[in-house]
């Protein structure tokens, strides 16, 4: 079936003229699951890096649909904060949307290699997906397929139910001839049958021509359903520029209005045809989404009437909202799980792992109050922070169940023998650049900012693919008052990460977060840890920074020498310049004046053209 729609979709022709411009619209190659990007840029995988900027704030267009027709729901499929969702779209976080109607949703966009992309991740809930269904079903185009399948390890014919993709969506920054002509935000709308550049430019009260500049399309190029375009914005969009689609009264409508061809005919036959398989594709795939979601708890609301809670429910109150959606988990299952909390399932203190409802969770068992951290998971939904799936209450203990990270912490990867990943640099960066993304998504797009407060190498956890995310949020707190202080002067474990402004008075700020990343940088760059020793005494890692600094001749040292390069004739290869860019950055983040340290922003855009250059 799958074979028979993509003929389908690429027995469409695009005309459209290329002319420079931010994008090249990609017409039906998106449908396409067989591309190569060895050569070169392709719009049929994502949106370039031709941007002013490596990272910025943008927008996409996702139009509910079920299961995807609530604020939760679409924005845990997007990894975008939920508060923001409810903002500029106007609507109720509870309320279940119309079929069909139009969502802004704000993203961080971020040039990874070659393209630029919003990253979510998604877990497979049907043996009938396919990398073709999940881009154009249900993400309705804004990743594509030749996306998925170079961004995961997994065959395409490998797709199982629980595995956890790795999601990039379209998106793109304007480039400076935009930014000269007032354009601030790109959006990635996703058109619809019988739209043209036209009406989708009346739309958001922009022109044609800006329109088509932004695509390097003419205004009379044809469009496809289940494709994209970038629509450019001066201010930030808002709720009266969305619809509600009829998609049964929707005509399909083309620029040349004097005479119908053979080909205008041909499209509309194919693309109705196409919209039934879809709509089959999409039933079954629906249909077995909901036999699955079978078992699952909605807080507040028993399956059939019945009400079966481990939490009572003055505690489910202060921990979500009765509109937030998540599982409570009865006792006996982490018993079942956990083998009995045997010691042959336990991970560290406190922390086992074991299936729950077929999925292999890490359960932490926690003997304080768990309101505010639950309340904490529940505002948050980013790619580089780990996941709570359930909660549960027994007796005087709460337990927290996260998603499973196969490789354990940064620290314990360091550590490792034997482990031929922590001999690449492009490991090591991809990690780093992934905990900066996590640091930038609760600094500057959660309402309100937090600060995460205990940054650690063993706060960091790697799941299979070795994608870093960060964990441990007990600390965290709101960054709203920049002059609010804490009187924990010093957590065990927590030695060499804490910024001197804490140290000396207990001032919280994003920045303690960048003075910690600074230490855990320093970490994957030598593969020591925050503290060592070093001729029988204990030295801080941030110590020997400085010294380094001053002596660039011996900076290669300074580097695991896991990470030395050997040429084929057997000597090493120089890589002093890596070495001291990556210093140098590590410096700027444990400046002893907080201002004076850059943003995680900063950090992302500093790490992606290190890592652009050890590319290649």
């Amino acid at each position: 079936m799958e074979n028979f729609l993509l003929i389908l979709f690429l027995s469409f022709t695009i005309l459209s003229s290329k002319v420079y411009a931010q994008q090249n619209y990609s017409g039906n190659s998106v449908m396409s699951c067989k591309g190569t990007n060895e050569t070169g840029t392709y719009s049929s995988f994502l949106y370039s890096c031709n941007g002013e900027k490596l990272s910025c704030r943008a927008f996409l267009i996702f139009r509910s649909l079920p299961p995807y027709n609530s604020v939760s729901s679409i924005s845990n499929l997007l990894t975008s904060d939920p508060d923001e969702i409810v903002h500029i779209n106007n609507i109720s976080r509870s309320e279940i949307l119309d079929q069909n109607k139009e969502l802004i949703v704000p993203v961080n966009c971020s040039c990874s290699g070659q393209y630029y992309q919003a990253v979510t991740s998604y877990v497979i809930p049907s043996k009938y997906d396919t990398y073709f269904t999940i881009a154009n079903n249900t993400y309705q185009g804004l990743s594509t397929c030749n996306a998925l399948v170079h961004e995961n390890v997994y065959n395409a014919m490998d797709l199982i139910p629980g595995l956890n993709l790795h999601v990039p969506l379209r998106c793109a920054c304007p480039t400076k001839d935009q930014t000269r002509n007032g354009v601030k935000y790109l959006l990635t709308h996703l058109v619809t049958w019988g739209e043209n550049i036209s009406t989708i430019s009346a739309q958001f009260s922009i022109s044609s021509q800006s329109t088509a500049y932004a695509n390097g399309f003419s205004e009379n190029s044809v469009l496809y359903p289940f494709t994209t375009i970038l629509i450019p914005l001066t201010e930030k969009p808002s709720s009266s520029q969305t619809r509600t689609i009829n998609i049964a009264q929707t005509q399909i409508i083309y620029p040349s209005k004097n005479k119908i061809s053979y080909k205008s005919i041909f499209i509309g036959v194919g693309a109705g045809v196409s919209l039934a398989v879809l709509c089959f594709i999409l039933f079954i795939v629906l249909k077995h989404k909901k036999e699955k979601k079978s078992g699952e708890v909605v807080l507040g609301k028993g399956r059939e009437g019945k009400q079966k809670w481990n939490l009572t429910e003055h505690i489910l109150e202060r921990i979500v909202g009765v509109d937030q959606m998540i599982k409570v988990f009865e006792f006996e299952e982490l018993v079942a799980a956990t083998e009995n909390f045997s010691p042959r399932k336990r991970l560290s203190n406190y922390v086992y792992k074991g299936f729950i409802r077929g999925k292999l969770s890490a359960i932490k068992e926690m003997r304080t109050d768990i309101s505010k951290e639950v309340k904490f998971y529940s505002k948050i939904n980013h790619f580089n922070l780990i996941s709570l799936t359930g909660v549960c209450k027994h007796n005087q203990l709460s337990y927290l169940v996260f998603e499973f990270m196969e490789n354990g912490s940064l620290k314990e990867w360091l550590c490792k023998d034997d482990n031929p990943e922590a001999e690449s640099w492009n490991f090591r960066i991809r990690i780093a650049l992934d905990i900066a993304d996590g640091l930038d998504y609760i600094h500057n797009f959660t309402d309100p900012a937090y600060v995460h407060n205990n940054i650690s190498s063993n706060s960091i956890l790697l799941n299979r693919d070795l994608r870093a995310k960060i964990a441990n949020f007990s600390l965290a707190r709101s960054a709203d008052n920049e002059k609010s202080s804490s009187s924990i002067k010093c957590v065990k474990g927590r030695n060499g990460y804490l910024a001197p402004e804490y140290l000396e008075a207990g001032q919280v700020t994003p920045k303690i977060d960048i003075y910690a990343f600074g230490i855990v940088l320093l970490e994957i760059i030598t593969g020591k840890g925050a503290v060592f020793e070093q001729d029988g005494k204990e030295v801080l890692l941030s110590e020997t920074v400085l010294g380094i600094m001053d002596e660039e001749s011996n900076i290669q040292e300074f580097a695991d020498s896991r990470l030395q390069v050997k040429h084929p004739l057997g000597y090493i290869i120089e890589q002093t310049d890596l070495v001291l860019r990556l210093v140098k950055l590590c410096a700027a983040c444990l400046k002893t004046e907080p201002e004076g340290r850059p943003t995680a922003a900063e950090i992302i855009s500093t790490l992606m053209k290190i890592q652009s250059d050890v590319q290649n």
